[in-house]
């Protein structure tokens, strides 16, 4: 049977509602609307560790208003702890080395509806979702094996209350969830979204058996990535659709330069229509006239309240009083961020009368590095180890300037909250960043990734500093850019229209 014909079966174009008729109705959740299933690694509501889960907290929401959209996620110790008594909706059978565990169904505040994978032995651990002080877990291959083959089971009807008419899925954790279903001869439409296609989830080959991988799959049209198992190239494979999280880093991807190896897969399905670069948003919460975190609420052109959030993150940082520019780094602590580009670049900063501010945490050299720096220059820069929200967000709000110079960014969000906040981003055009910094409007870019490229985009910063109207316009600028959800919501309605194969999810667009 026909792909489109099989999609056409399991989903006829009958059985929903004609656009113009949703048009009129409100926008609840009905046994009409498609059923979407996004499974995710993390979700910012419970445990996250970078963009994915904060995209995995609010995209999820954004498209409720038309799908009836589940989330599926682990059953991390912060998952669990969340919802003591979590109701278990069925019983996932152990399928070759991939243990059995219990699907429970928990219901947010908002009415958001997410299974968790309910398996103390895989996910209740100490550290993040993937690893510990020691590195990452060495059974991740399983862990993840399951969360795919439980959105697969979903699609297949595992909770006989409801069942997913299309998966979402997310990075190489759950890469493997169509080509569980292509294995068994079913095709459900499937839409895959890398978030940073360095991470790929590699195996070794003798892993196939316990992970329920037939033979015939290990080959370059398959999941084989020289000599290893590869996660993400199986979903690159056998997804409907792929997508990534900004225009410019899906076409960075297909050069064997940004590819990591995957570049001709990839620029095969840009050939076919099936990858798309959806720029991710940021949520509403994101605002200095509301924001409960900020040391003092401000909206644009309120520059005293801006300067009062400069100055508890001076005071919280150890830093001396200053009229002098204040920059950020708000990151990970790793080589893509150029995090040895901003420590070059901060002896500069403070020779010309500035401070900087730092909190992340990662790679070990640059913590340790960047505590050196604080040694050297008291007073002038303040060094967190670690993240907090609240410290954060001050520091959005009382900057100037954020160091961002990412050798690459398949999206960024730290660049959108420091514009909604005012503080104008210093970033390498590279990626997200290419797509949502305009040069000399709301904050300043440079190509070369190198010192050189940095300080030279540092230094206009600083000449803009100096000239306070062009200044204020600027941050008047950035401060007025939208970086919400619903051009994005919109984009993978689109996208699920296609990969139902009929009208289906078309009146999404109508509404």
């Amino acid at each position: 049977m026909a792909y489109d014909a099989l999609v056409e079966d399991r989903h006829p174009a009958s059985a929903y509602a004609p656009a113009d008729r949703l048009a009129a109705l409100p926008p609840l959740r009905t046994a009409l609307q498609p059923r979407i299933l996004y499974a995710t690694p993390e979700m910012a509501d419970f445990v996250k560790t970078g963009g994915l889960g904060e995209v995995a907290g609010a995209l999820p929401r954004a498209l409720r208003r038309h799908y009836d959209v589940r989330v599926l996620i682990p059953g991390y110790r912060q998952v669990v702890g969340a919802y003591p008594d979590i109701p278990v909706v069925a019983r996932l059978e152990a399928q070759a080395g991939v243990p059995a565990c219990d699907l429970g169904l928990v219901e947010a505040g908002d009415g958001l509806r997410i299974y968790v994978l309910l398996s103390p032995e895989l996910y209740e651990r100490d550290g993040t979702p993937y690893g510990n002080a020691d590195g990452d877990f060495g059974d991740n291959d399983l862990r993840f094996a399951r969360l795919s083959l439980a959105a697969a089971e979903i699609a297949l009807g595992a909770d006989p209350a409801w069942s997913a008419d299309l998966l979402h899925l997310n990075d190489w954790q759950a890469a493997l969830a169509p080509a569980y279903l292509a294995w068994r001869g079913l095709r459900v439409p499937s839409v895959l979204t890398i978030h940073n296609l360095a991470y790929q989830g590699l195996f070794p080959r003798d892993n196939l058996a316990r992970l329920g991988v037939p033979d015939h799959a290990f080959q370059m049209n398959g999941v084989e990535f020289y000599g290893q198992l590869s996660f993400l190239k199986a979903g690159l494979y056998y997804a409907s659709h792929v997508t990534t999280v900004s225009e410019t880093y899906a076409r960075e991807i297909m050069t064997p330069e940004s590819g990591c190896g995957l570049d001709g897969l990839i620029r095969t399905r840009a050939q076919q229509g099936r990858l798309a670069g959806i720029l991710n948003g940021i949520d509403e919460s994101w605002d200095p006239r509301t924001d409960p975190h900020l040391a003092t609420r401000f909206e644009a052109d309120d520059w005293k309240g801006k300067r009062a959030n400069a100055e508890a993150v001076r005071d919280q940082f150890g830093l001396a009083v200053s009229r002098g520019p204040l920059f950020a780094i708000v990151s990970r602590l790793v080589h893509q961020k150029g995090i040895d580009l901003s420590i070059q670049a901060a002896e500069g900063i403070v020779q010309e009368g500035g401070q900087l501010v730092v909190i992340g945490q990662g790679e070990s050299r640059f913590e340790e590095a960047l505590q050196g720096l604080a040694r050297r220059h008291p007073g002038a820069v303040g060094v967190h180890v670690g993240f907090q929200e609240t410290d954060a967000r001050r520091m959005f709000a009382g900057s100037d300037f954020l160091l961002m110079p990412s050798r690459f960014e398949p999206c960024g969000l730290a660049q959108m909250y420091a514009q909604r906040f005012g503080s104008l981003p210093i970033v390498r055009r590279t990626g997200g960043l290419a797509d949502t910094v305009e040069d000399g409007v709301t904050g300043f870019t440079f190509a070369d990734g190198s010192p050189r490229g940095l300080g030279g985009a540092i230094r206009r910063a600083l000449d803009t500093f100096g000239q306070k109207k062009r200044f204020n316009a600027m941050r008047r600028t950035a401060m007025s850019r939208s970086f919400g959800w619903d051009d994005a919501a919109t984009h993978y309605a689109s996208l699920y229209a296609r990969a139902f194969g009929n009208n289906a999810a078309l009146r999404w667009r109508a509404a």
